[in-house]
């Protein structure tokens, strides 16, 4: 499978027809701009395996969760990103045989995505059963300048016939989640209206009213040009449309400008929705499909001026590093704090579009050296905003005194994941969430947003891991029971060291924050600590519990202990298993992979990572070689070594050059 597409260090090329392949292709050559995305879907339709996908930012739906038997805690939903309004689709037929891939035979087909202009295209030639002939080349971008429109130029030839051919442009919200619990449709239309070459039409969500309103314009060209048509309009239930008829003639040029608005009620009154995508779209045609493309180009070369990174003499890994850039730009663009990054951005349905710890794990880091600095403020933000729901979550779990969990999955706040497993346990999100906050305030310097939402963040964090640890007589330390660390191949086991070592790390670092922010504005922190009913007490208690956190280590190899009892696991190596069985969550039972000594995610390696500075160099190499020798060998130890040493040399210089802040805040 991964030899069907080519490698190119600026682009995607899908060269040949693969059917085989369509959902993944779907994926791999989405586009957005981080208000809405749309899967690469075709626009003529296809009537084989297909995902249609078109999402809109922030909007969701709370889908009643399906489980066995219930918990207490847990969320009466999963939310999940929606499948919205079809905007690109076309209908063709073509002297009454109806153009689509899967109903023909395709001659020749090649599919790009241009990552350095955000363009997806598509050429492909196809004989229908009657054998004519037809080109096709398709040209379509979501506009990074204007977030509400898209633009499709569709330009069609007729290779070896004169004949008519149907055309009708249409905006469909008759659509799908594949995903649903229930096979239930999430929308419901609100209005409509169709005119000449025009069409608008609002639908609103079953649950939550969200609305969302969606127009098009189009022009038919014929050479260089424009072409009058008298089209009929067509409604029904959630679907508008234009149809008219064009004659092809053999070997002329002719083009299809479709334009297309889409605008949800996050941004505008719902009265005013309707027109307001009218507008747009309007707009859009006005301004024409080349200045459209100019703008939208012009804005990914500025963003690649910032955030590209080249490599020497290796095009696929040239490649791959410029396509995970590209799907984090175009997933999140910082200008609106109520948005964040879902697992899969608008490439697919998977994981619910959620938010999840790994925005601040590992996405914050890139926003803070590729983006202007409000983007990667505007996550923090996020997150402040919804304290009140981490309290509230904390509070179900029997936590008190402002106590706050973030939840593993939310779209506002609220917990709406459901394997108890990660639900109950996987709580190490709260210390990327802090950790999150140190990362911003050690690059940019801007200490002032401890007084605007991240000490009352950190407290809320701080007091959670306090009440989370209890004391072991027989260790004499505080110690952390029942929790799955960030490797999810250990549920419910005890002193997590990467946790555990987090949350001590949390402690002390709010208590820290109080402490800096009194030396900068005595009075302010007075307020604030009078709010959050903290006294200096509290932080001492902190700190002292902090100190006495149980860290789980092998003293015969020198080395971490993922949590109790890991080293008393048979420790195999990765390279024993019988490759028919990997990956072992397809081929194993779950009792099974929990007993084995298999890692999904090093957690302790990330750990080691994270706190890099506060481990001399022995203390990495000794937890990076047993890891290595003992599960994985795909290179040589030395290579792997000299690899990871270049990733801690290089976070340890840009933490010393980049940010002197971490010296007094760290």
């Amino acid at each position: 499978m991964e030899h069907y597409l080519k490698t190119d260090e600026w682009r995607i090329i899908e060269s040949g027809f693969h059917p085989e392949f369509a959902e993944c292709s779907e994926a791999i050559f989405s586009i957005g701009n981080g208000r809405m995305g749309q899967r690469a879907n075709f626009e003529e339709g296809y009537g084989g395996q297909s995902l249609q996908g078109s999402y809109v930012a922030g909007v969701y739906y709370p889908d009643k969760t399906r489980v066995g038997w219930w918990k207490n805690g847990y969320p009466e939903y999963f939310a999940k990103v929606l499948n919205s309004v079809n905007w690109i689709g076309l209908d063709i037929e073509i002297e009454g045989e109806r153009l689509d891939l899967n109903a023909a035979e395709v001659l020749q087909f090649e599919r790009e995505l241009d990552m350095k202009r955000g363009v997806l295209s598509r050429q492909f030639q196809l004989r229908f059963p009657s054998g004519k002939e037809i080109e096709v080349s398709a040209v379509r971008f979501v506009s990074m300048r204007r977030d509400e429109v898209g633009a499709i130029r569709y330009g069609m030839k007729a290779l070896n016939f004169t004949g008519q051919a149907r055309i009708i442009p249409f905006l469909d919200f008759d659509v799908v989640n594949q995903d649903s619990n229930y096979d239930e449709k999430f929308w419901e239309e609100v209005e409509r209206r169709t005119g000449s070459q025009k069409a608008a039409i609002v639908a609103r969500t079953k649950k939550l009213d969200f609305q969302l309103a969606s127009a098009m314009r189009y022009e038919w060209w014929t050479g260089d040009k424009i072409q009058t048509l008298y089209p009929e309009t067509i409604e029904r239930d959630k679907y508008v449309a234009n149809s008219f008829e064009v004659t092809l003639e053999e070997g002329q040029d002719n083009c299809l400008y479709k334009y297309a608005s889409v605008c949800s009620s996050m941004n505008h009154a719902p009265s005013a929705l309707l027109d307001t995508a009218d507008e747009r779209a309007s707009e859009a045609r006005r301004a024409g499909f080349d200045v459209l493309l100019q703008e939208h180009t012009d804005h990914w070369a500025a963003q690649w001026e910032k955030s590209d990174i080249r490599i020497k003499g290796d095009a696929s890994a040239q490649q791959g590093i410029r396509f995970n850039i590209f799907q984090l730009h175009q997933t999140y663009t910082g200008e609106d704090e109520r948005l964040n990054i879902g697992p899969k951005g608008f490439t697919g349905e998977k994981y619910g579009g959620s938010t999840y710890w790994d925005t601040e794990a590992y996405c914050l880091p890139f926003y803070l050296s590729t983006a202007p600095q409000k983007v990667a403020k505007n996550l923090l933000v996020y997150r402040y905003d919804q304290l009140g729901k981490a309290i509230e979550n904390a509070a179900k779990l029997g936590f008190e005194n402002g106590a706050a969990l973030y939840p593993m999955v939310t779209m506002n706040g609220e917990e709406c994941h459901n394997e108890w497993e990660i639900t109950f346990e996987e709580i190490h999100r709260n210390g990327a969430i802090a950790f999150a906050i140190y990362d911003y305030i050690r690059h940019t310097l801007d200490a002032s947003y401890l007084f605007e939402g991240g000490l009352e963040v950190l407290t809320g964090i701080a007091r959670f891991w306090f009440q989370r640890f209890h004391y072991s007589q027989r260790k004499r330390a505080f110690v952390m029971h029942g929790v799955t660390g960030p490797n999810e191949y250990e549920n419910n086991i005890n002193n997590n060291w990467y946790t555990n070592y987090i949350a001590a790390w949390c402690m002390r670092y709010t208590a820290d924050c109080f402490d800096r922010c009194k030396q900068e504005d005595a009075k302010r922190t007075e307020a604030l600590s009078s709010r959050l009913d903290w006294s200096k007490e509290e932080g001492m208690q902190w700190r002292d519990r902090a100190d006495r956190v149980y860290l789980p280590q092998d003293e015969e190899h020198g080395v971490f202990e993922q949590h109790e009892g890991f080293m008393d696991k048979e420790l195999v190596p990765a390279e024993r298993l019988d490759p028919d069985e990997r990956p072992i969550n397809q081929h194993w039972s779950w009792d099974r992979i929990l007993r084995s000594c298999f890692i999904k995610q090093a957690d302790v390696l990330q750990g080691v990572y994270l706190f890099s500075e506060e481990f001399d160099r022995e203390t990495h190499e000794r937890n990076f070689d047993f890891a290595w020798e003992k599960w994985t060998r795909p290179m040589s130890s030395t290579c792997a070594r000299r690899v990871w040493t270049w990733t801690i040399t290089t976070r340890k210089l840009q933490k010393a050059f980049i940010s002197p802040a971490w010296q007094a805040l760290g």
